[in-house]
This record gives structure tokens, sequence and C-alpha cells, in this order.
């Protein structure tokens, strides 16, 4: 007998799996997945995965054979934790949370995770800030049988430039996908909402949805405000527009909630952000759409352009969306600093998979494989899940990847624009102005607020504490901070992936 012991997710071709998998339809959505989960494992075993599209993380029993099997989704989507006991246990889930609570779990920091946070500004890789607790990668199972653990990799980002196509037919060929997609993405019965910024990307998702109902949040500070431009958007697209104006009084006090939930300190700036936008929108509704992937798939970052600059040096830095902090500035600030603990190791076996293709290639692929797990994908799910709300990601699929996968460079990036076949094909359906806009990002005012003493209050705090004696130089730290203070240099970055580390530390070791 096969049992679902952990689940959460959405199986997006589920009709066809249900026909497939001869299962009936009229179920409710929690039977209906628990069932095919538990006969695509009956009918394709470790391959199952290959035949289901969506967003998924689950571990299954098998009594007969007393194993437990435990997957993540392509992307990572969903995380997945686990952890060996010294008695010989595995505890596992997709909350930390839940497995500390289990016998024999030990709680203890992981203080060489703080080296590559400081660099990243998120957990990158399988390890994680509580020493022995480890991700299940994505594109990973793993196997528990008689006191074993095997972890093995069933998908790995693969690309293959087709050189015969025209732009248009890129275009076209994303288009079509999209309109295949968007009905699998919710079901009748289900009213969604859908997140909007500036973007193009969550422009071209409203664009294909029946969301009647958009979701934006703003600022003050016109020059970071992309809410007015989203409302722009809603309008041409005779949609409704709900706007979260974030105060830096409400951004600052979020904080400690958001790292307790987070579960692991993050030190991207609009997560808090984000954070406020889905309290919000969860007053109105369950479910939204959001446009993560996109980005990272069709070379939507302005970085991409200096792909062919870097060439084959990128192997030696280019660790991913964010490199913030340098190692001898590292070591100048950290009581312990090993020199062997290094961003880089990270994403070598990227470049190793990646060795004769572009470079513009080889950056995504080590965005996807760390960036979007470790920053986009994590803050979605843990942020959405605090609030209550649901969030679908119609853009990150595999069809959609395949269509990047098998994209040249030049389509996705050139001299004046990125994402240029993505956009084009947004353009069937959004007008130009919106299609081709320059991308603002999701940015938010913290470079102004955090100088202001009216709201740095707790920055000054922690920088000043116990906690961060522990960890820092505390003179050098509150140098950086001084100096961005002072506006005599432009680091908010470091003190703020400072910040939420000694946040997040104070919420789980300190507090708890």
């Amino acid at each position: 007998m096969i049992t679902v012991k952990e689940y959460r997710g959405h199986i997006r071709n589920w009709e066809e799996l249900c026909e497939r998998l001869e299962l009936p339809l009229d179920l409710t959505r929690e039977e209906r997945e628990e069932k095919i989960l538990v006969r695509a494992y009956e009918t394709w075993g470790y391959e199952m995965a290959d035949h289901m599209y969506g967003m998924f993380a689950f571990a299954l029993w098998d009594d007969e054979e007393k194993k437990l099997f435990c997957l993540r989704d392509h992307f990572g989507t969903k995380p997945f934790y686990y952890y060996e006991t010294e008695d010989g246990k595995i505890l596992y889930g997709t909350m930390i949370r839940q497995i500390m609570e289990q016998p024999g779990f030990k709680k203890e920091l992981n203080e060489e995770m703080l080296q590559i946070y400081l660099s990243l500004t998120y957990v990158a890789g399988e390890n994680t800030f509580f020493r022995g607790l480890k991700k299940l990668m994505p594109g990973h199972y793993l196997i528990w049988q008689n006191g074993k653990l095997q972890v093995e990799r069933y998908w790995t980002p693969a690309f293959h430039p087709d050189e015969s196509r025209t732009l248009e037919e890129w275009a076209d060929e994303i288009h079509t996908t999209i309109q295949e997609i968007m009905p699998e993405v919710k079901t009748d019965d289900e009213t969604a909402e859908s997140f909007l910024s500036g973007g193009v990307d969550s422009s071209y998702v409203l664009a294909m949805s029946d969301a009647q109902m958009t979701d934006s949040c703003g600022y003050d500070e016109p020059r970071f405000d992309e809410s007015g431009l989203a409302k722009q958007t809603a309008d041409i697209l005779g949609r409704q527009n709900s706007r979260c104006l974030i105060t830096p009084e409400e951004y600052f006090e979020i904080v400690p909630y958001v790292m307790y939930n987070m579960e692991q300190p993050l030190g991207d700036a609009s997560a808090i952000a984000f954070t406020i936008a889905c309290n919000a929108t969860a007053k109105h509704t369950k479910l939204c759409y959001s446009g993560e992937g996109a980005d990272e798939f069709f070379g939507g970052y302005n970085m991409y352009r200096n792909a062919e600059r870097y060439g084959d040096n990128l192997k030696t830095f280019y660790v991913g969306n964010t490199n913030i902090m340098k190692e001898n500035e590292k070591k100048r600030i950290l009581k312990k600093y090993d020199p062997d603990v290094l961003p880089i190791e990270l994403v070598q076996h990227i470049y190793e998979e990646t060795e004769g293709l572009d470079p513009l290639t080889k950056m995504s692929d080590v965005d996807i494989q760390i960036w979007l797990e470790g920053d986009i994908y994590l803050n979605v799910d843990k942020m959405s899940t605090a609030a209550g709300l649901e969030i679908r990601m119609p853009l990150t699929d595999r069809r959609i990847f395949d269509i990047a996968s098998r994209m040249p460079a030049r389509f996705k990036v050139n001299e004046e624009q990125n994402k240029v076949a993505f956009r084009t094909a947004a353009a069937k359906v959004l007008p130009e102005e919106i299609a081709f806009r320059k991308k603002l990002g999701f940015i938010v005012p913290i470079r102004i607020w955090m100088a202001d003493e009216r709201y740095n209050g707790d920055v000054r705090r922690l920088f000043h504490s116990e906690i961060a004696e522990k960890f820092f130089n505390v003179d050098e730290i509150n140098a950086i901070f001084d100096e961005y203070v002072g506006g005599n240099s432009d680091n908010w970055r470091k003190v703020w992936t400072i910040y939420t580390f000694l946040a997040w530390y104070e919420e789980y070791f300190v507090k708890r």
C-alpha cells in the first residue's frame, strides 16, 4: 500500500493524468491529487515526475517495501527538507518548523552558511542554516530504506539551441504554449486574482487569464512606485485594480514576522514588500497568479546583456543574480572566516553541465538552478503560505522552459532589449508600450528608508547587539552602516543582508 505522508502543490495536468491513470474526475482537489500521486508512483515509479506538470513536493510511504520516497519538482517551486537523527531516523517535510518539532532534531546553527549568505543574500545549495538539515534540491528525489539514504537527480536543465527558426516563430510558440497552459492553472469553479506590477511578465499573465481583479503595491516615493503603470495596464485590459500602499513604518515592523515565516534568512528587500502584498491580497481572495520564471528562462535581467563580454570568465565569479560581498570584505567583518567556504563552489557543476554553450545560457542556468530556488520561489511559497494565499505561476512550467532551452541567445537578449522573443509574444495581446516597457524590477525605497533615523532603529539596535558581537567585528559592520547612513556609499544591500541575518537569528535562537 502506498500512502501520501506529505504533499504541497498543484498538479496542472490532472485531467490528462486522471484519464491515463484511470481515475475518476469527480473528486475534490485533495482527493484527486493524492490519488494521482499514488497511482503515478505505482505506474511509473521514480520517473513519475516526467509525466507531471505543476508545482509539487511530496513524500510517499511504500508499506510493502518499507520505503520512503520523496520528490521535489523540477524547478523547486515548493520546498522540501530532510534531517537524519543520531538514532538513525529520518525527519522530513515542507516546513522546517514542522521538522524542528519532531523528536530527534537538534537545533544547531550551521555558521559556515553565513559566509555564503553574505555574498548571495539567500541560502543557496542543499545545506541550510540549521546544522544537519538539508534541502532536497529541485529535480531530485530521495529514497529512505533500511536506514539508508539515497538522493538522486531525475531532471537537469538541458539546452540545445535551434538556429533554424525566426523571431516570429519563437514568439508564436511561446504564445501558443501559454494558451495551452492557462486553462490548466485553475478549474472553472475557482476564482483567481492576479498580481500586477509595471512589467511585462505579470501583464502578459493577466492578459492571458480570466482574472478580473489585479493586486499591486506602491509607495509614496514616485520613482519607486510601479503601481501607476499597473493601474494603466489593468484599465487597458478592462480589469479592476487594488493598490496596497506600503509605508516605511509597516515595512520595518513586519521584518521579524517575515524572517520567522521564511524559516531561513532572506536578504531580498522585495520579500518584505511581497509579504505585505500577500497579506493585503489574502483579505479578498485565496488564489492569485504571479509571473515568476520568465526572466530566468528568457533573459530578462539587464546584466544578461554583459554575457558576451564576460565570456569564459563567468566560471570564475558568476554565482547568480546577486553577489554583494567579496571574500576580502567578509574576512574583515566576520569573527570566523573559512577560506575554503566559497560561493563559486556551489555553481561549478553547472558550468561543467553547460561547457561549450554561450555565456548567456550559462548565466541563465546558474540562476534557474540556484537563484530561483533559493530566493524567488522560497519567497513566493513561504510568504503566501503564511498569509493563507495560494499563488500559481503559469510561466514556471517545463513546457515554457522547453522553448527557452531551444532558443538561441540572440532571441533572448540584444543590445537594445531583453526578453526579445517573450516580449514579441506578449505584444500579441498587449500594447507595444507595455510589452516592450523597460524592466523596472520589483524595486523598494529601502535605500532611502533605512538611512532615515525615523525608521532604522531596529537595524542600529541589532548592529550593536550581543548577537552581532557573536558573529561580526562590530566596529567593521557599524562602519559600513555609518558610511551608508552618512550618504558616503550605496552599501544598503550589505547593511540589509547583515540585518536580516541578525533578525532571523534573534527569531530562532534568542526568542525561541
